[in-house]
């Protein structure tokens, strides 16, 4: 049995409402264990004896018969998430916000960085194993240059972003 992170793109933003009990109840009934919701954006910590592609497929496919909205996951290995928040490459700070952009396809994570011209007194930029580090000012998270690219529909089906602070509660 292995332990998983699924994190939902675009839950409870843009008109599409899922409360964490419902969240909770559906992968319960999908048969997935010792699962528990964090935050209202979208992530549950669970146990599945199952390979990622298929968890993927299930989660998606029961997402969007339950909750009626094109939804799309990224999966992550519970025991990678440490790595991920340690391996942030970037110096907090107050008036900053630090985020991780998750990735099922690394062509698309490097399609996201090709090209881009950002300003680094503004905004930070890493590539990582299977994500994006990003740091940015408070207040300018979807202003940014990276913030727009990333905001594309192309990236859509296959990215989601979470705050540092998010991913340490999923520990």
């Amino acid at each position: 049995m292995a332990r998983w992170i699924a994190l939902l793109r675009g839950v409870n933003v843009n008109g599409i409402t899922i409360r964490s009990a419902e969240l909770r109840a559906l992968f319960e009934q999908r048969g997935y264990t010792d699962v528990r919701t964090v935050l209202a954006s979208g992530n549950v910590v669970f146990d599945a004896d199952a390979d990622a592609a298929s968890l993927q497929a299930d989660i998606e496919r029961a997402l969007r018969d339950r909750f009626g909205y094109d939804a799309w996951i990224v999966l992550v290995p519970h025991q990678d998430l440490a790595a991920v928040v340690d391996g942030f490459p970037f110096s907090s700070a107050e008036d900053r916000h630090d985020y991780v952009l998750f990735g099922s396809d690394d062509t698309a994570l490097d399609d996201l960085l090709s090209d881009l011209v950002t300003d680094p007194t503004v905004e930070q930029l890493a590539r990582g194993d299977g994500v994006v580090y990003w740091s940015c000012p408070k207040g300018s998270s979807t202003d940014t240059a990276f913030a727009k690219r990333a905001a594309a529909a192309r990236f859509k089906r296959t990215t989601t972003t979470r705050n540092t602070n998010t991913l340490r509660k999923l520990l």
